[in-house]
């Protein structure tokens, strides 16, 4: 995971859209694999975090098998980071989506793609604006709201702040 975090995301997206060939379904892998390291490294973090708890030894004292431990108990309590980053990662995802799009590594025509049409509709900056001023606000709109939407999602799924 360390020597994927090592390249920048995109490069490393490209890269991989490079060797399985331009299409939408090559870029989402190629996003995916770009993605993952961080909801694995945060994921060990969180779980290392909680494993020394004093709930968790309890339940491991009261006889719960690994499963139980793991899926029952500390998942659940490891979840609001990973909320947190999923909302991050989607504008992440969405972005490098559009940039893959706009350099022709992503959707292919006649598929619509916020970053294809940015491409396709740069020749015509000068004279029809609208055709690239929309698409980039789109983007913005979606991705400005997916991240500022991040923390009351967390506020809302986060067991450790529902009350009984």
């Amino acid at each position: 995971m360390d020597i994927i975090l090592s390249f920048p995301s995109l490069l490393l997206a490209l890269v991989l859209v490079a060797v399985l060939g331009p299409s939408l379904e090559n870029a989402m892998i190629a996003v995916a694999v770009v993605i993952l390291p961080h909801f694995v490294r945060l994921t060990r973090a969180s779980v290392l975090s909680e494993l020394n708890k004093e709930y968790v030894i309890a339940s491991r004292v009261a006889g719960a098998k690994l499963p139980r431990l793991m899926f029952l108990t500390v998942l659940p309590n490891c979840t609001a980071p990973l909320i947190v980053q999923a909302t991050l990662s989607f504008s992440t995802a969405i972005l490098d989506a559009a940039a893959l799009g706009f350099l022709g590594m992503g959707a292919q025509p006649p598929t619509p793609e916020w970053g294809t049409l940015l491409a396709d509709s740069r020749d015509l900056i000068l004279r029809a604006w609208w055709a690239v001023t929309f698409p980039g606000l789109a983007i913005l709109i979606t991705v400005l709201s997916i991240n500022l939407m991040g923390d009351g999602l967390r506020d809302a799924l986060d067991p450790k702040l529902k009350r009984s």
